[in-house]
C-alpha cells in the first residue's frame, strides 16, 4: 500500500525546504566571518574557533530544546534508549565534523578547503546508496552528482588556490570532516525512525557543543568583544543551527537521503550571494555564479527525477 504524500514528501516541499535550511547554512559564512571580528578571534587561532563554534552549538541545542518543547506542549527529553544515539551523532555531526574543518583550514587554501568539503554531498549519497543500503545507485543520481559537484568546483574554482600537495593535517583534515558530515546524515536518517528528529537534533549539538567548549578552553581559545551586537549574533548563529538542522533531520527522516542531500550543493551558491551582500565579496559574484547555479540545479533535477 502506497503512503500518502505529505508536504515534506512532495518535490515542492522537499526543494523548499532543504533551500531554506541551505539558504540559512549559507549565511552561516559571512555571519561566522563577522563573528571572528567582532569576537576578536585572529586567522589562525583554531582553539578559539573551535571554543566559539562550541559556544554556538550549546545554545543551538538550549534554543532547539526550548522551541520543540513549546510546539509540543511538554518538555522534550530524550528516551532511554537514545542516549547512545546522542552521543553518537554528536561526535560525528558537531565534534568531529567541525574540529576537523578547522584544524584542516589552518594548513590548507580555503579555495581547496571549500572543494573538498563540497565533496560531501556526493559521499552522503554514495554512503546512503552502497554501505546503509537506503536506496539504490542508478547512473542517473551518480551524473546528478557528478554535475552538482562540478557547480561546487565552479564557484569556487581559483587556480592560485589549488597549488601543493595533499597532507593529513590539511587537505586530509577537510576530507574528514566532509565524511563526518556525510555519515552524520545516514545517521540521522537511521536514528530519527527510533526518535524524534528535533531531540536529536538539540541534544547531540548540547554534547557535541560542551564536548568542543571544553577542547578549545583547554587548547587557549579565548573570546573577547561581548556586547549587544555580538551577542545577538552568536544568537542568530545558534538559531541556524537549531532551525536548519531541526527540519533537515526531519526531511531526511521522511525521504530518500539523496534527494535531500543532493540540495547542499547550492550551500556555496547562497554562501557567496549572502557574502556579497553583507560582506561586499564578488570574487565569484558574475558568469562563475550562473554557471555554477545552472550546474547545481541540472544535478538536483537529475536525482530527483528519479524513480524510485
Amino acid at each position: 500500500m502506497e503512503q500518502k504524500k505529505t508536504f515534506i514528501t512532495k518535490p515542492l516541499g522537499i526543494g523548499l525546504l532543504a533551500c531554506l535550511c541551505c539558504l540559512l547554512w549559507g549565511s552561516a559564512t559571512p555571519a561566522i566571518k563577522i563573528g571572528y571580528e567582532w569576537f576578536g578571534i585572529g586567522a589562525g587561532d583554531v582553539a578559539s574557533r573551535i571554543l566559539f563554534a562550541g559556544v554556538r552549538f550549546i545554545l543551538a541545542g538550549v534554543l532547539t530544546v526550548i522551541f520543540g518543547s513549546l510546539i509540543a506542549g511538554k518538555f522534550l527529553l530524550p528516551q532511554k534508549s537514545s542516549y547512545g544515539m546522542i552521543c553518537k551523532l554528536g561526535l560525528v555531526q558537531t565534534v568531529f565534523q567541525y574540529i576537523f574543518f578547522y584544524m584542516g583550514l589552518a594548513y590548507t587554501t580555503g579555495v581547496k578547503s571549500a572543494i573538498i568539503n563540497g565533496s560531501q554531498t556526493f559521499i552522503a549519497i554514495l554512503m546512503a546508496c552502497l554501505i546503509f543500503r537506503y536506496e539504490k545507485l542508478t547512473l542517473q543520481k551518480f551524473l546528478g552528482c557528478l554535475i552538482g559537484f562540478a557547480g561546487v568546483v565552479v564557484i569556487n574554482y581559483d587556480p592560485s588556490g589549488l597549488t601543493g600537495g595533499f597532507t593529513f593535517r590539511g587537505e586530509g583534515a577537510i576530507l574528514i570532516a566532509a565524511i563526518a558530515y556525510a555519515l552524520s546524515s545516514a545517521l540521522v536518517k537511521k536514528y530519527s525512525q527510533k526518535e524524534s528528529p528535533v531531540v536529536l537534533s538539540g541534544y547531540q549539538f548540547i554534547f557535541g557543543g560542551i564536548i568542543m567548549t571544553v577542547c578549545g578552553a583547554l587548547m587557549g581559545g579565548s573570546l573577547t568583544g561581548w556586547c549587544f551586537k555580538s551577542v545577538l549574533l552568536l544568537i542568530y548563529m545558534a538559531l541556524i543551527s537549531s532551525v536548519a538542522y531541526s527540519v533537515w533531520g526531519i526531511l531526511l527522516k521522511a525521504n530518500p537521503v539523496g534527494k535531500v542531500a543532493v540540495y547542499s550543493f547550492t550551500n556555496p551558491i547562497f554562501s557567496v550571494l549572502l557574502s556579497f551582500v553583507f560582506l561586499g565579496e564578488s570574487s565569484s559574484f558574475g558568469l562563475e555564479l550562473i554557471l555554477a547555479l545552472a550546474l547545481v540545479c541540472g544535478g538536483i533535477f537529475l536525482v530527483n527525477r528519479v524513480k524510485e
